[in-house]
């Protein structure tokens, strides 16, 4: 498994946060040249912050911040949003069609049921090793099944019984039903994700 770049010191400095291994999650465009980004970091958990200048079209940050891609990030600040600082990518992974779709479903999960900054790194191996064999084009089904259960357990909600063995195909959709019973307890609404891929199903 591969995951965000190694070789740097994820450290703090007062209130800084230094090359903090990350997974941008989500985007939204802030005044008319900033974004705030929802990112996961591994020793960090979902962190809100300011992208300064981020979409001017010569901006560093602009071709960096690609969700799906590891990053490494540097932010600053005490509040409930943090400033970013400086943002680098450690790779490309590419992904389209129902891969796609099934990391969004992923950062979805991260998004509505994690608190914010509270770290889970076994849960971002999980998502990080996920996101490697979406890419990778293999059967992925094993290990969307390990990030759900993982994120269930991390979250305080996990089924009750042995972890199974997640790459055997024969346990699979008993496991896969068994663990969406268990997010739509938790969740308040519909996932948008499961929503759209429910109707490219359907053409």
């Amino acid at each position: 498994m591969s995951s965000a770049p190694s070789g740097r010191t994820d450290g703090r400095r007062g209130n800084r946060v230094q090359d903090a291994a990350a997974y941008l999650l989500h985007s939204t465009a802030w005044k008319e040249t900033s974004l705030i980004i929802q990112i996961f970091a591994r020793e960090h958990g979902n962190v809100a912050m300011v992208a300064k200048g981020a979409k001017r079209p010569y901006s560093v940050l602009r071709p960096v911040l690609s969700a799906f891609q590891p990053l490494m990030l540097s932010w600053s600040g005490n509040g409930e949003v943090k400033t970013l600082v400086r943002a680098d990518c450690g790779g490309v992974r590419p992904l389209g069609g129902k891969a796609l779709m099934s990391a969004w479903y992923m950062n979805e999960l991260l998004l509505r049921l994690l608190p914010r900054e509270d770290p889970h790194p076994v849960l971002f191996d999980a998502y990080d090793a996920a996101l490697e064999q979406l890419a990778a084009g293999s059967r992925a089904a094993g290990a969307l099944r390990r990030f759900e259960w993982i994120l269930l357990d991390e979250a305080g909600y996990g089924l009750d019984e042995a972890e199974p063995d997640f790459e055997d195909p024969g346990v699979e959709p008993e496991l896969r039903a068994a663990l969406r019973a268990r997010l739509d307890e938790l969740l308040t609404r519909p996932l948008q994700t499961r929503r759209v891929l429910m109707a490219l199903q359907q053409f």
